[in-house]
């Protein structure tokens, strides 16, 4: 077994955002300009504002955390969310600006100017997480802008010793949007290449926060299935085998704003095939039918919806974590694989 060194504070953090087994069952709730848009429209188009963002992400952490291991927020809204948090639970904090540079198809990040790592960790992060979408198509002159950003987060990270949660998020306009066969398509390769590209040391991610890399809409045979095949049942489980396999760091999965039903369902695909994931940041899938009970009651009304519907999902998925996700540390060949 060859050892491998993680400094004290990184470990730390990430078991600060897992349960006692190792598993990260954490709760996302840093969306912003999506939020708002979501909000806006179920109130017939009235403008959200920043106190409903506030006292929306309260709501959901307040709630939510009691069965979530760790709560993903921005320093933005979502510090008192952060206040009102179950005991024990982590937190992680956003670093990145919400949405990205729509001048072309680059999609380049950009960093909340305000902060840095060590602000974060002083506002109370347990780990910091950055969100880059990303298309292995792109020229070098695209992707290395974004490989070097971020290489400085992980410097960050990593003089802070505080862990650095990746999250990426593939795309390719050429094949069609992200809901699409042609996408569906091209999706397997683009995430197996993401995980193999930022699994290299000089980004020095902790924990990979990744798709599944299959669209289960268009895996024939699952109950999700929309009519059109992309693969098969055993394609799409090859898929997963792929895509993990060309991880060097434990990883977790994203919800991506698919219904708790389908995330579950795909989990449990993931499962089948023997994934080594080591966990969820689940946000969308387990609070988003929500929003129209925010939009029409307020915060209470929020609350009592997700007291009653959102304990429910976050409880299933919870289950399906207990079968299917591994231990972080079970990456590196267990505890004792870990020198800090």
């Amino acid at each position: 077994m060859t050892a491998v060194k993680i400094g004290k504070g990184k470990v730390a953090g990430i078991n600060a955002c897992a349960n006692e087994a190792g598993v990260i069952a954490a709760a996302a709730m840093d969306q912003r300009g999506s939020l708002e848009k979501a909000i806006s429209k179920a109130r017939g188009g009235a403008p959200a504002s920043a106190e409903d963002l506030v006292s929306f992400k309260k709501a959901v952490s307040m709630v939510l955390t009691k069965h979530a291991t760790a709560v993903l927020l921005d320093p933005e809204f979502g510090l008192p969310a952060a206040k009102v948090r179950a005991k024990g639970t982590g937190v992680l904090l956003a670093y990145e600006k919400t949405g990205y540079d729509t001048k072309d198809d680059s999609r380049l990040p950009d960093l909340l100017p305000e902060w840095s790592v060590r602000r974060l960790v002083d506002a109370g992060a347990s780990a910091i997480k950055i969100l880059l979408y990303y298309n292995p198509a792109h020229p070098e002159r695209v992707n290395g802008i974004k490989k070097a950003f971020i290489e400085r987060i992980g410097g960050e990270c990593e003089a802070a010793d505080v862990p650095f949660f990746l999250e990426v998020i593939a795309y390719d306009e050429a094949a069609g949007d992200a809901k699409s066969l042609g996408f569906a398509k091209v999706k397997p390769a683009h995430v197996r290449s993401y995980m193999e590209e930022f699994s290299k040391p000089q980004y020095g991610v902790d924990i990979l926060k990744v798709e599944v890399p299959v669209n289960v809409a268009f895996v024939e045979g699952t109950r999700a299935f929309a009519g059109q095949k992309a693969y098969s049942r055993a394609e799409a489980m090859q898929h997963f085998r792929e895509a993990a396999g060309a991880a060097r760091k434990p990883f977790i999965y994203l919800s991506a704003g698919v219904t708790d039903e389908v995330f579950r369902e795909t989990l449990e695909l993931a499962a089948e095939a023997g994934t080594q994931f080591s966990g969820v940041l689940c946000g969308r899938a387990t609070w988003q039918d929500g929003i129209p009970a925010y939009a029409q009651k307020g915060y209470d009304g929020l609350v009592a919806w997700l007291e009653d519907r959102g304990v429910k999902n976050i409880k299933a998925l919870n289950e399906v974590l207990a079968r299917g996700a591994k231990p972080w540390w079970d990456f590196y060949g267990g505890k004792k694989a870990i020198k800090s």
